[in-house]
């Protein structure tokens, strides 16, 4: 679960880029009971989705050039500008240079070495996500890589985060992820935020390319799937169980945007 969002490179936002905000709204407040807020009449149709009157993370129409419906994980940075400069001396490409959010914070976003995109916040007035955690709200985050070496080296440098290796057979290697400075060990709890795969080389020849997906904690696994896949979310993985993580599935939303469930053990 996550442990690192008040640190500096720990998850603080989250949004979904969608074609159709309407539909994507439906889709999620049919699963997880989210409500759609306005950001106001000078967002351009951005709004935060809400749980219980807290904000779980937030959608809005595709504002890029040839962009597909994607969520985008946002880590906490004290000075934007500084990290901007950090992920180009690392090899990464600015996607959106610093941008002042009204007097929310300042945003910018980025593509990593291996081409998974991702993005920073500065806060300002909004200093990040209200809920985590909890059923409904992000609990973990992932990124498929096709170079698992060059991606942790590049958030390494970029964002401070420390990992720990964990072996799951086969010669298959998960990097548990998280910030220095939480006063414990990286991907052993106290500062804990995501993972790292290496895309295996079968889903490297069916085109799989380097992204990151949120799981959203659930009650219920299994009836998340069903309710995912009759709201119209196409299965990638079904409910399995994960030793000492818990049963989670994988989906598609009805745009195509990845994102997973997860029933957490420590819950």
């Amino acid at each position: 679960m996550l442990t690192s969002t008040q640190l500096p490179g720990g998850l603080n936002w989250l949004d979904l880029g969608t074609p159709d905000v309407a539909a994507a709204g439906a889709f999620y407040r049919g699963l997880f009971g989210w409500e759609f807020a306005s950001a106001g009449p000078g967002a351009g149709g951005y709004g935060f989705l809400r749980k219980d009157g807290r904000t779980v993370a937030a959608v809005g129409p595709l504002t890029e050039q040839g962009a597909s419906s994607a969520w985008t994980v946002y880590f906490r940075t004290t000075d934007a500008d500084a990290t901007t400069r950090a992920v180009e001396a690392a090899g990464g490409l600015v996607r959106f240079p610093p941008t002042e959010v009204f007097t929310a914070g300042r945003m910018a976003g980025f593509t990593d070495p291996t081409g998974a995109e991702f993005a920073v916040w500065e806060p300002r007035d909004t200093d990040g996500l209200d809920l985590v955690n909890e059923p409904g709200s992000v609990s973990w985050i992932e990124l498929y890589t096709t170079d698992a070496a060059a991606a942790g080296k590049f958030y390494a440098g970029v964002l401070g985060w420390e990992g720990t290796d964990r072996p799951m057979g086969g010669g298959i290697v998960y990097s548990v992820v998280g910030p220095a400075g939480g006063g414990g060990t990286a991907g052993g709890g106290a500062t804990a935020h995501g993972g790292i795969l290496q895309l295996q080389q079968v889903h490297l020849d069916a085109g799989s390319t380097s992204e990151w997906h949120p799981y959203f904690e659930v009650e219920d696994c299994d009836a998340a799937l069903v309710r995912a896949r009759e709201l119209g979310a196409t299965v990638i993985i079904p409910a399995m169980d994960a030793a000492g993580v818990g049963r989670l599935a994988m989906f598609l939303d009805p745009f195509g945007a990845p994102f997973a469930v997860l029933r957490s053990a420590a819950r």
